[in-house]
């Protein structure tokens, strides 16, 4: 294991009781305060487990001096120092554990919250039947995580299903933790349309954007056009027959996004976040090519064209194929209460590879 250096931990104890005397004293500007919040937010967690493992290193030297200092006149009171040493050696170790995670280095992004888009793949109406349950499934952990979730646009299929949806998923860490989910999604079942019992395999892909703020993408207006559209306009059946829905194109890449689920002044806002959020990510993905020759990790790299999970009905399992992990809950997985045990998977299968990275 990798040893913590010591100076690092001290400039970083430094450094938060800088920032709360600060802010103990009020920021001249709005603007700074902001940001001396949200540096103190993120330190806080760092330098309660700095705190709690120096106190317990402290601990730890008193114990053995008391051990060494006990010999044999007195047995009971160094038996004692030795059980306490025993108890507290494993939560010594936990602890660095804890610090060397809070340590590695943090995407941006995870804050943010995040663009939501399923579409259907190989499989026709099962495929679309599929992407609505998948819909359905980060509806029902978002509501569980307390986040928001607003349909942006939706072409739906003659069975209820979905070719494509669109929706933002508002929060606190929202990308965090779904990015794991940017992939092919495949399933084996049987259609309820299937006379003869045959098992179908159907697919859908799933795209996870951050949402990008104003202040970190600008977009000029003589880069998009505008169009407000009918029906017969792209975005599929469920666009409205009034003139509400918006089609917004970015000049220098082409990238098209229609919103029609809302009034007009709603769809040209949502449809704006979703075109800052592809651009964003387009930026992000550019930064990471470029530093794909020493990044050996894939995981939650956004890549649709990888299968990462299968979700098997006959057999109730659900395998995610970048850790090797079988759940036999399918039917808590993706009803969405059981999801969070993947991503939680997910997170610490990316943790231990930054740990690897970084100790080799």
């Amino acid at each position: 294991m990798s040893v913590i250096p010591q100076e690092k931990l001290d400039k970083l104890v430094q450094r938060f009781e800088l920032i709360q005397e600060e802010l103990n004293q009020g920021a001249s500007d709005q603007a700074k305060f902001t940001q001396l919040s949200k540096e103190y937010a993120e330190l806080n967690p760092l330098v309660a487990t700095i705190r709690e493992l120096r106190a317990g290193e402290a601990e730890e030297v008193d114990l053995k001096a008391m051990i060494g200092e006990s010999g044999t006149a007195d047995k009971e009171m160094s038996d004692l120092a030795r059980e306490e040493l025993q108890a507290l050696q494993p939560r010594l170790e936990a602890l660095r554990q804890s610090l060397r995670v809070l340590l590695l280095p943090k995407d941006a992004a995870d804050d943010k919250s995040a663009i939501l888009e399923i579409r259907a793949g190989t499989g026709g109406d099962e495929a679309a039947l599929f992407a609505a349950d998948l819909f359905r499934m980060y509806s029902r952990f978002a509501e569980l995580q307390g986040w928001k979730v607003e349909v942006i646009s939706a072409s739906q299929s003659d069975l209820g299903g979905y070719r494509e949806i669109i929706a933002s998923v508002k929060g606190k860490g929202v990308f965090a933790k779904m990015k794991y989910e940017s992939g092919g999604h495949r399933v084996q079942r049987i259609p309820t349309t299937e006379s003869g019992g045959r098992i179908h395999t159907s697919a859908a892909t799933v795209a996870v954007l951050p949402e990008a703020e104003d202040v970190e993408l600008e977009i000029k207006p003589d880069e998009i056009r505008i169009d407000t559209m009918r029906a017969s306009g792209a975005g599929g059946q469920h666009v409205n027959t009034t003139d509400s829905a918006v089609r917004i194109t970015h000049l220098p890449t082409g990238i098209m996004v229609v919103s029609a689920e809302k009034s007009q002044h709603q769809n040209r806002r949502l449809a704006m976040d979703v075109l800052r959020s592809r651009l964003y990510h387009l930026q992000r993905q550019k930064a990471d090519d470029e530093r794909a020759a020493e990044r050996k990790d894939q995981v939650g790299s956004g890549d649709r064209s990888q299968r990462i999970r299968t979700y098997n009905f006959p057999q109730g399992r659900v395998t995610d194929h970048r850790i090797n992990l079988t759940l036999h809950k399918l039917d808590s997985v993706i009803t969405g209460d059981g999801l969070d045990e993947i991503i939680e998977a997910l997170i610490t299968d990316h943790q231990a590879s930054q740990l690897a990275a970084m100790n080799g």
